[in-house]
């Protein structure tokens, strides 16, 4: 007679350790050896609609700003124009009749009055130009393209209003007319002109220059990249991650 069989165990569920489960598989999550035990698995989500969310508001306030900067640049070309007609060297002119026919010349040949207007221009819209660099720069220190972009449009702009305005606000292009209105021999001043038409150039170059600087030594700074370790957790004797 022999002594019953002892019935075997029921077999453990191998289901996170078969040879035929794919790579990356977290198996069972109810397995307290599964290291993702506890934390159901998660698909690839679609991120788009929320990133959309965090450019799109971004991208609008980053232009409505640009639209700013460049019209306050513009104003700024009106406050331009005026320093330049006021400050500008006047170019002083004769008027003379010769043979019947009245003819305009240079007072003084030789004088340098035309290069000052030139320079006048340029140095003020220099100025204009590190001033505006500085205020958007103090005013939104992140930058950004299209802020950027807006310095050198509206500085440009600024320049070329301020131009015309002065030309406008100066004595009038008929030298002729204002030679006969003055009388002869008399002494007026020359329309107010550009010669050296970079000088509009003088505005945009330095808002572009001057907010470069600031922003490479004052800027804001992108944080260090976090390097997370590579290859296995280490682990203790009972298989628990160690620190």
């Amino acid at each position: 007679m022999t002594a019953p069989l002892t019935p075997p165990p029921p077999p453990r569920d191998q289901s996170s350790h078969e040879p035929w489960q794919p790579p990356g598989d977290p198996g069972n999550p109810g397995d307290p050896g599964d290291p993702g035990a506890g934390h159901p698995a998660h698909g690839p989500q679609d991120s788009s609609s929320g990133q959309s969310d965090q450019d799109g508001p971004g991208w609008k306030t980053e232009v409505i700003e640009a639209v700013v900067v460049t019209v306050a640049s513009a104003v700024g070309g009106v406050l331009l124009g005026v320093l330049w007609w006021w400050l500008a060297p006047h170019v002083p002119l004769v008027g003379d009749v010769v043979d019947k026919s009245w003819v305009v010349y240079l007072k003084d040949s030789e004088g340098e009055q035309a290069v000052g207007v030139d320079g006048t221009f340029t140095l003020l819209a220099v100025a204009f130009g590190v001033v505006s660099a500085l205020v958007v720069f103090l005013l939104r220190r992140r930058g950004g393209v299209p802020l950027v972009a807006a310095l050198a449009v509206g500085g440009l702009l600024a320049s070329f209003i301020a131009w015309r305005l002065g030309v406008w606000f100066g004595p009038t292009k008929d030298v002729l007319a204002h030679a006969k209105a003055v009388g002869k021999g008399v002494t007026f001043s020359a329309p107010l002109k550009m010669g050296a038409k970079g000088a509009l150039l003088a505005w945009p170059v330095a808002a572009l220059v001057v907010h470069l600087g600031l922003t490479a030594l004052f800027g804001p700074r992108d944080p260090e990249p976090v390097y997370l370790q590579q290859g296995p957790v280490p682990k203790d004797g009972y298989g628990a991650p160690t620190a």
